[in-house]
């Protein structure tokens, strides 16, 4: 989502995507900031559809190994199906765990490069089983991993009142939060997508030209993903354990979505130059240009943040 917005085309209240159609965001950007090395050691620690991968992969040469992570099972075998080489192919491993494992999984100055796209995947946004969007009727799972515990279905129905809204409003930035929550508690349960958005539609009618912009349940949807998949605190024991994974003169590229991330990752970046781990390779995010926009309306916004290990 672009900064201080949740606003997406899609109406799928998460803001952006690791592949629109198949379409990494931020490719070319991504790369050149990774500045890759034949025979290095690389970590796409969102693998998705596999499309940052495939251009990290293909530059690696034999003697280079590309490590990719996913929370999803299946976008990690779409990936592997992706990820086939004729010849000069590198050694790939492929990870059903999510980036907040990272510290844990590898070892000491262990990587050249590590990329991370945080979003929503379009495998996990066009499937209606999955419960991401509400332009769909679907069930209320919105879990990354189909094998994590907590649905958003358990979320709606079973937190409280004064819970749901603090969540709604903390990781959806929803102004209407109480009002949301209200409505929610009261229209229980709630089983699909569909019926979530049409009491939050009916709680919180636009009142202006800029709310008209957005589907009232935008941030609503946005805040759940967010909460039933630890996102946040995923993305900061990603920043944590970055410096440790990285060798002197690795490269760190993390692409945000929303401002809440984009926070996240500016801050921890700022942090790691103060304490001698960075320096800054984006003064200011990268952002997509007016031709990427046109053919992939999620990139609209994505920002990119990089930083050198020293």
């Amino acid at each position: 989502m672009a900064e201080g917005s949740t606003d997406t085309p899609q109406g799928v209240g998460h803001g952006g995507g690791r592949e629109a159609g198949h379409v990494p965001v931020l490719l070319k950007e991504a790369i050149d900031f990774l500045a890759i090395k034949r025979g290095g050691t690389y970590i796409d620690a969102t693998v998705g559809l596999g499309g940052h991968s495939f251009e990290i992969a293909k530059r690696l040469g034999a003697l280079g190994h590309l490590i990719g992570l996913d929370k999803d099972p299946t976008a990690l075998e779409v990936a592997r199906a992706k990820l086939v080489f004729e010849q000069d192919a590198p050694e790939i491993t492929l990870l059903h765990s999510s980036f907040a494992e990272i510290g844990k999984r590898f070892g000491f100055a262990k990587a050249d490069g590590l990329l991370a796209d945080i979003g929503v995947s379009s495998l996990q946004l066009n499937d209606a089983a999955r419960g991401f969007s509400f332009q769909a009727e679907g069930p209320l799972d919105m879990r990354m991993n189909p094998q994590a515990e907590r649905t958003a279905e358990q979320v709606v129905n079973q937190v409280d009142e004064v819970t749901l809204a603090n969540l709604i409003y903390e990781f959806g930035e929803e102004r209407r939060s109480r009002r949301i929550a209200r409505a929610i508690v009261r229209s229980r349960p709630i089983r699909t997508t569909a019926q979530l958005a049409d009491v939050i539609s009916a709680a919180a009618r636009p009142m202006n030209q800029a709310e008209r912009r957005i589907h009232p349940a935008t941030r609503t949807f946005q805040a759940l993903r967010i909460f039933v998949n630890h996102e946040l605190n995923d993305l900061r024991a990603l920043l944590d354990a970055a410096p440790q994974v990285l060798k002197p003169g690795g490269r760190l590229v993390i692409i945000s979505f929303h401002s809440l991330e984009d926070r996240i990752v500016k801050d921890a970046l700022r942090d790691g130059v103060k304490q001698g781990y960075y320096e800054l390779l984006t003064k200011k995010p990268v952002t997509a240009g007016e031709e990427e926009i046109d053919r992939n309306p999620r990139s609209r916004s994505a920002k990119l943040r990089a930083a050198e290990r020293v």
